[in-house]
């Protein structure tokens, strides 16, 4: 069992929590993740390591609440236990020899993006963090996004916080101006590391995306995590677990990385449902 150490609300839907896990804490690195089960006979799910403190042992989560697991990880308080904590898992992100990076986070991918930022400031790199949210009442991470960037730009689609528009718009404005990156690094929704990609392609940059699709195992057996990327030589299949997170973004096949990731939305979606309802008679 792992205990919860603290637990913080960043938004009415995303939530921080520190878990008591050394052996994590002491080898985890910016890019890497975990798996863990809330309890016995619990679904597996995959969360980002958001941060470690090594000296205490203590490694951040920070997830989004959108299904039954993770509503039922919510429930749990600062003081309570979780079943499983595995980890750390994946490819570190790829920091050596990055002078200038610009990262690019949306919504709650910026939980992932966020180490990767500190990690490169960490490094001596001069960092440039582009972070985009539906609204002003979603922003999460700013006070840390701050300290890990050399310049952060902060974008709301409403308007409500900071410039309106999607992230694009001031990677685009700052390509177009001649600012030159050693490497760009797309971590959020799908569809927003897909056009981030397309944006950078005309002005040759290097782009770094995190892909997290389904996962079971986490040690690329199940397959699940597969991801079709188009190289030079042809297609190539890739698991995400163990060849990822992070891919080259002119490679990944967007489309039909969607299209997986759709697949189980109504299925997600009634689980949701049943766990919502079976909590609700506990209550009662």
């Amino acid at each position: 069992m792992f205990r919860i150490a603290s637990k913080k609300i960043l938004n009415p839907t995303v939530t921080q929590m520190e878990i008591e896990a050394p052996l994590v804490a002491k080898k985890a690195k910016p890019g890497q993740f975990i798996i863990l089960r809330v309890n016995e006979g619990g679904e597996r799910i995959p969360l980002t390591v958001a941060g470690c403190d090594v000296a205490k042992g203590l490694v951040k989560i920070i997830f989004q609440i959108v299904g039954a697991t993770t509503g039922k990880l919510n429930e749990k308080n600062e003081g309570d236990s979780i079943q499983d904590f595995v980890g750390p898992l994946g490819k570190p992100t790829d920091m050596e020899g990055k002078k200038k990076v610009c990262v690019v986070g949306g919504g709650v991918g910026c939980a992932i993006s966020m180490p990767v930022a500190q990690g490169f400031h960490d490094a001596g790199a001069n960092v440039t963090s582009i972070i985009g949210f539906r609204n002003k009442d979603l922003v999460i991470l700013e006070e840390e996004f701050e300290k890990a960037s050399d310049r952060l730009i902060i974008m709301s689609d409403d308007g409500s916080y900071k410039r309106q528009g999607n992230v694009t718009v001031p990677l685009k404005e700052l390509l177009e101006s001649g600012e030159k990156f050693d490497e760009i690094i797309a971590i959020g929704p799908v569809i927003m590391m897909k056009f981030v990609t397309l944006t950078a392609k005309p002005y040759g940059i290097p782009v770094t995306v995190s892909m997290n699709p389904i996962m079971i195992d986490g040690t690329g057996m199940c397959g699940c995590c597969r991801l079709t990327l188009n190289t030079d030589k042809g297609k190539v299949m890739k698991f995400a677990c163990v060849d990822g997170p992070d891919f080259n973004g002119y490679e990944v096949d967007f489309d039909e990385a969607m299209s997986r990731g759709r697949m189980y939305a109504d299925f997600e979606k009634k689980a949701r449902e049943a766990s919502c309802n079976l909590f609700k008679k506990e209550v009662k």
